[in-house]
């Protein structure tokens, strides 16, 4: 594979640790920025760029205190003759976050960045730069494409633990050098307290980094946002976020465990039962504290294509806004569904309008994978699947009207990548084995989590044939980070034969399993 080298990044690696060498105790960040009074503005969250095109991106800082955003841009690490982008004015309406948009930038390019926070009342008053960098997309197809991705940060009680040396699994993912980072959902645990120690096997005890605002589920806007800023308090993913741009989508975790519009939780942790009302204030905080192009736009949305030059266009999808409510799922019409119809068509019409060679839909959840909702003590289905491996029901409909819709527009080079489940494995999807046969075969690839409790694998559904042909989980529920089963995958595309290579790692880097795939295949 033909794939530019990272220039200088030891440098650009000790420049985002530099500008985070100024953390005090994690109580100190998490403290509210109305407080700081003296000295000049300090981006002590670390920055992060996302949604890079071939000529875009969008950086994100988030500020102590008031202050104007400035952003200066140069191909090398020396900024000389930089270009300036002023960027909004950081207030407490947005907790202090900002993002700026970066427009007419060089094609397969590394862009170096520096954020700057002034003083809105001196503008020459500005803090410590605090710097970045990525890659844009390339215009041209030799280059190549590697990214990963995976989900699930800081849940069922495993937070950052210093004595493991916080979320490791970042330095790993980082040493590939990829071009982004697809964050599959549940980026927080906002429905996941975490205590400062967890008792573990063998007389073990396991220690967290603790905040106020991890000391109970999320219910307000400001409590949301102290999750989001949690995960900032790790050195390793402030590190990641400055050389690696992401593609975030969300999940359940990042409101209430397996949500869904217009539900009244009976949960007694809560005291807002409406989780309507929840949803509206994670979407805010969510928005705040990712740098989403989509989410900027009025009546701002998740799901979005991300066009990655001629290789790849990554489909990210919302399977939590529009669903209609979990049940048994067995329903013979179900015109809503896990995506909503405006979404469905939304993605139909998109898939038929791309031409790169390989279509990445990224899933919040699995399809063929039975995941179960049983919170309200009722046998209800939280995916897809239901466990019926007969014709589609319920949500399986929306999912049979989309492959029949791949095969006869026969569109080409289509993989799915989810995370969710908290095991890693590879499904590869067979209408010779299927009660619904009308698509073509296609492969389902899972990873995660990040840094989560991890769980024993999820049964199948036939109705879509799939076969499971990798799979790693514990056997017993909810095993630490400190016992291994963390994991991420990686997809490279190569810029002269197009093969895509999947490879599902731990979280040292080691590789599980590898797939290789060959491009211009309907499905695939």
């Amino acid at each position: 594979m033909s794939h530019r080298p990272f220039p200088g990044r030891r440098s650009v690696l000790r420049g985002s640790l530099a500008a985070s060498a100024a953390l005090s105790l994690p109580t100190a960040l998490g403290a509210a920025p109305a407080f700081a009074r003296s000295g000049r503005p300090k981006a002590r969250w670390g920055v992060q760029a996302g949604d890079v095109t071939c000529d875009s991106g969008l950086v994100w800082v988030r500020s102590d205190r008031p202050a104007r955003m400035i952003v200066e841009t140069s191909a090398t690490e020396s900024f000389r003759n930089p270009r300036r982008w002023h960027g909004p004015l950081l207030g407490p309406g947005t907790d202090f976050t900002g993002t700026t948009p970066l427009r007419g930038l060089p094609s397969g390019e590394q862009i170096h960045y520096r954020v700057l926070l002034a003083d809105p009342d001196d503008p020459r008053r500005t803090g410590e730069p605090v710097t970045g960098s990525f890659r844009t997309a390339s215009a041209k197809r030799r280059d190549g494409v590697r990214f990963v991705w995976s989900g699930d940060l800081a849940g069922q009680g495993w937070g950052i633990n210093p004595d493991l040396g916080g979320y490791r699994i970042y330095e790993a993912m980082g040493a590939l050098d990829p071009d982004f980072f697809l964050c599959s959902g549940d980026n927080i645990y906002a429905d996941g307290p975490l205590t400062e120690t967890v008792a573990l096997p063998g007389g073990r005890t396991w220690r967290n980094v603790t905040t106020q605002e991890k000391a109970k589920v999320a219910e307000t806007l400001a409590e949301f946002r102290g999750n989001f800023r949690y995960n900032l308090l790790d050195e390793n993913l402030r590190a990641f976020n400055a050389r690696v741009p992401s593609i975030i989508q969300w999940d359940d975790h990042e409101v209430t465990n397996n949500w869904y519009p217009g539900e009244i939780l009976g949960d007694t942790r809560y005291t807002e039962k409406n989780v309507d009302v929840l949803a509206s204030r994670a979407r805010q905080a969510f928005s705040e504290y990712f740098p989403i192009s989509t989410l900027r736009r009025p009546g701002g949305r998740v799901h979005r294509v991300q066009h990655h030059g001629p290789l790849l266009d990554v489909f990210v999808l919302d399977m939590r806004t529009y669903r209609n409510a979990n049940s048994t799922d067995d329903q013979p019409t179900d015109p809503q569904g896990i995506l909503g119809r405006e979404q469905l068509e939304w993605l139909k019409r998109e898939l038929s309008r791309s031409r790169a060679v390989w279509k990445v839909i990224a899933s919040d959840m699995p399809i063929g994978l039975v995941v179960p909702d049983t919170g309200d003590g009722k046998p209800n289905i939280e995916a897809v699947a239901q466990g019926d491996p007969g014709r589609p029901l319920g949500r399986e409909l929306q999912i049979a009207e989309l492959l029949r819709f791949i095969k006869h527009r026969r569109i080409t080079g289509t993989v799915w990548l989810t995370a969710d489940v908290h095991y890693t494995s590879a499904q590869h999807y067979q209408p010779s084995k299927a009660a619904f046969t009308d698509f073509e075969p296609f492969w389902e690839f899972v990873s995660g989590p990040l840094n989560a409790g991890a769980f024993p694998a999820n049964t199948l559904d036939g109705t879509f044939g799939p076969d499971r042909v990798f799979l790693k989980a514990p056997t017993t529920a909810n095993v630490s980070p400190a016992d291994g089963y963390q994991f991420f995958g990686e997809v490279d595309i190569d810029g002269g034969s197009g093969e895509l290579t999947v490879h599902l790692r731990e979280q040292d880097g080691t590789v599980l399993f590898t797939q290789v795939l060959q491009p211009g295949r309907v499905g695939q």
